[in-house]
């Protein structure tokens, strides 16, 4: 295998890749950003040393058709997910079609990274799916606090409700008493 040979592979990447996506949060939340009365030091230490992205808009003001186009590259109506999954709602208007999880087999970040040869890790709110339509099934190698739901059932240690539910955060057993995500 020497240079030039069609069957050599390319090394592997060296850099890492973190993206963050928060709901609801104000431009300005971050110390990175301006704020004087949230403090965010590990946030803010990342956004020093890497890249920020500062001007641009998402593809929906709610989170499952967000998220659905930041995995896939693509507008929500795209994908048929223009409401948060769930939020599917009879009244006034027509409610357009749309999915309850984005399908299998659009190419997702994930996916994408992966073939590129990253390692790659979803942990956290996905809000596109449950069961077969989770992360894992989306290119991500390791998932960590997802469920299928759109919140955690509490956000306080252990993060499960006294009954199991789908609401319930999994992979979060070791906290410590009166934490909060």
């Amino acid at each position: 295998c020497g240079p030039g040979d069609p069957t050599a592979t390319a090394p592997p990447p060296v850099r890492n890749i973190v993206w963050i996506i928060v709901d609801d949060l104000g431009w300005r939340d971050i110390g990175a950003a301006g704020s004087t009365f949230y403090e965010t030091p590990n946030i803010d230490r990342l956004a020093a040393a890497g890249m920020r992205f500062t001007q641009f808009d998402t593809a929906s003001p709610v989170c499952s058709p967000t998220r659905a186009s930041f995995m896939t590259g693509k507008h929500p109506a795209r994908v048929n997910i223009t409401n948060w999954i769930g939020g599917r709602q009879a009244g006034m208007l027509l409610q357009g079609e749309y999915l309850g999880q984005l399908p299998l087999d659009e190419v997702t970040l994930g996916e994408a990274f992966k073939e590129a040869g990253y390692i790659t890790a979803y942990m956290g709110k996905w809000h596109l799916g449950d069961g077969e339509h989770l992360p894992d099934a989306q290119g991500f190698d390791i998932t960590v606090g997802v469920n299928g739901a759109g919140q955690p059932a509490t956000y306080f240690y252990p993060y499960q409700r006294e009954s199991p539910s789908g609401w319930d955060v999994p992979d979060l057993d070791d906290g410590l008493e009166g934490e909060c995500l």
